[in-house]
Parts: structure tokens; sequence; C-alpha cells
């Protein structure tokens, strides 16, 4: 118990400098999570209409996410410097293959049927996406960005190593020092915020999955 509140006392004294670091967390993780959708759906939606790029597109995303983090970084660095830029970028990278997938993936397990019926009332393939696919795979494509969210939000810790802060700042520094309260104080903020994360996106997955499919 003394332990317990001598990590208590040590992370309450840095209170203002855990809270700073845990803000650039969330933006240097929101922008990326944010420009991973707006690229990664319309890519989803893409390989469904064009079958032959599906296979192409997903590899391609495989391969990057197979890619160790660090090297990623290593090999933006000399295009994009160092700091936040390179981060999101890498962050915005490994967040990709989730949202792609989920996206090809709910959108083609549509019900035909349902299609059909859309199709028979007169409807354009756009109204078909809009009306009948896309909110039927909502709530695949949601499952796909909690994924992508929860990860980066770990993956957003090695920004510190090249100077784009973070909560990962607080933990390499611990690590530098040897000091495990430093590390505790790092690593504590960044489990709650992807478990945060995790529960926010689990109530938006259940809120935009229709009524017809709730279980």
């Amino acid at each position: 118990m003394a332990v317990i509140n001598e990590y208590l006392r040590f992370m309450m004294d840095r209170s203002d400098q855990i809270l700073a670091l845990t803000g650039e967390h969330i933006y240097l993780t929101f922008i990326a999570v944010v420009i991973a959708i707006a690229i990664g759906v319309p890519l989803g939606i893409l390989i469904t209409r064009v079958k032959k790029l599906s296979g192409f597109v997903i590899g391609l995303a495989n391969a990057v996410q197979a890619m160790p983090s660090l090297a990623m970084l290593g090999f933006l660095i000399p295009f994009l410097g160092i700091g936040s830029k390179p981060s999101i970028v890498m962050i915005f990278l490994y967040s990709l293959l989730p949202i792609i997938k989920n996206t090809y993936i709910g959108l083609t397990n549509v019900d035909k049927s349902m299609i059909e019926s859309g199709k028979g009332m007169g409807m354009t393939d756009g109204q078909l996406m809009r009306m009948v696919q896309f909110p039927l795979a909502l709530p695949v494509i949601m499952a796909g960005v909690r994924i992508s969210a929860v990860t980066a939000v770990g993956l957003t810790t090695l920004a510190a190593l090249i100077g784009a802060g973070g909560l990962g700042q607080m933990i390499y520094r611990g690590i530098s020092m040897v000091n495990n309260k430093m590390i505790i104080s790092g690593a504590i903020p960044a489990m709650i915020l992807a478990l945060l994360v995790d529960f926010i996106l689990g109530i938006t997955e259940k809120a935009v999955t229709p009524k017809g499919l709730k279980k």
C-alpha cells in the first residue's frame, strides 16, 4: 500500500505535466485516425466497386501493418524530419488496414436480397450505397475504426522518440533514468486513454447498429 501511495504521490506532483502530455497524445491520435477514416472508408468503398483492386489495396495495407513501427519512423524521418508530421503519418498508415478491411467486408456482406429490393424500387447505385449498403455496413466499419483508434493510442507513445510529445515522453525518460515511477506515470494514463477510447467507440458502434441487427 505504501508503494502505491508513493506512486500516486509522484503522479500527483506531476499532474500538470501528465495532463499536458495527455493532450498532445490525444491530438496526435485524433488527427491520424480522422485522416485514416477519411481515406480508408472511401478506399474500402472503391474496392467493393472495382474488385480487381481489392487484393492489391488490402495486400499493401497488410504489408504496411507488417513493417516494424520503429523502422517506419526511421524511413519517414528523412522525408518529413522529426516532430509531429512523421508521427501522424506513421500512426495513420497503421490505422488504415482495419478501416479499409472492415469497410470492404461490411459492404460485401450486406444481404443481397436487400440490394435487389432497392434495385427493384428503382434506386441508383449511389442511392443504394447511401440508403442501404452503407447504413447496414456501418457497425462493421465502426468496429474497424474502434480497432484502429485503440491501436493508435498505443502507437502514439513512439512519437516521443522523435520529439512529437505525448505520454511516451515520460515512458522513455523513465527508461533512460531507470525510474519506474516515471514509466508508470506515462503508461497508466496511456492505458486509461486506450480503454476510454474503446469504451466510447463501443457505445458508438452499438448506437449505429440498425435495430434489426442488434442482438
